[in-house]
């Protein structure tokens, strides 16, 4: 499979990995097909991202997703942020191949659940949008589950663990 540049960048150099204390929102999603799981927390001030940070669970498509994704709105508002879309994402990592593509939809809608999390949180559920495709999204309050209840991909993950990172294919 051949990757761009930049999707090879942020794959062997993630930014924002990891995950904030006392985040604002918490969105997590998963593929129960490709058992890739991602995982954003926010921290949000003045109705903009001020912090993002991630955490997935798969191939290094999806690392290099989730890594641009928090590139692409840290410092956005919140209503910006959700406007970003998996062909944005594609996009700004210079392409990725057919195979992959599904790893920017589930980037942009962690993202979009993170968002969704901190609007339910402060009452504003009227705000809240739809994912872009169909994932299992975990809410806030279920976040000490076991990821996608899957075992695909070797997933022995307990239910009182958080999220596991990934750094290969």
């Amino acid at each position: 499979m051949n990757y761009s540049d930049k999707v090879l960048d942020h794959f062997m150099n993630p930014r924002n990995v990891g995950e904030l204390d006392n985040p604002d929102g918490v969105g997590q999603v998963g593929n129960i097909n490709c058992g890739d799981i991602m995982r954003m927390t926010i921290k949000v001030v003045d109705n903009r991202i001020s912090d993002i940070r991630f955490k997935t669970f798969g191939c290094g498509a999806a690392i290099a997703v989730s890594s641009m994704v928090t590139e692409m709105v840290r410092g956005k508002t919140l209503e910006e942020s959700v406007t970003v879309n998996r062909d944005d994402v594609a996009g700004a990592l210079g392409g990725l191949p057919e195979k992959k593509l599904h790893c920017s939809n589930l980037g942009t809608d962690a993202l979009k659940a993170a968002v969704n999390d901190y609007w339910r949180r402060t009452g504003h559920p009227e705000k809240i949008v739809p994912l872009e495709d169909e994932h299992l999204e975990h809410q806030a309050e279920e976040q000490n589950s076991a990821c996608c209840g899957s075992n695909e991909r070797g997933c022995r993950q307990s239910a009182d663990s958080g999220p596991v990172e990934r750094t290969g294919d």
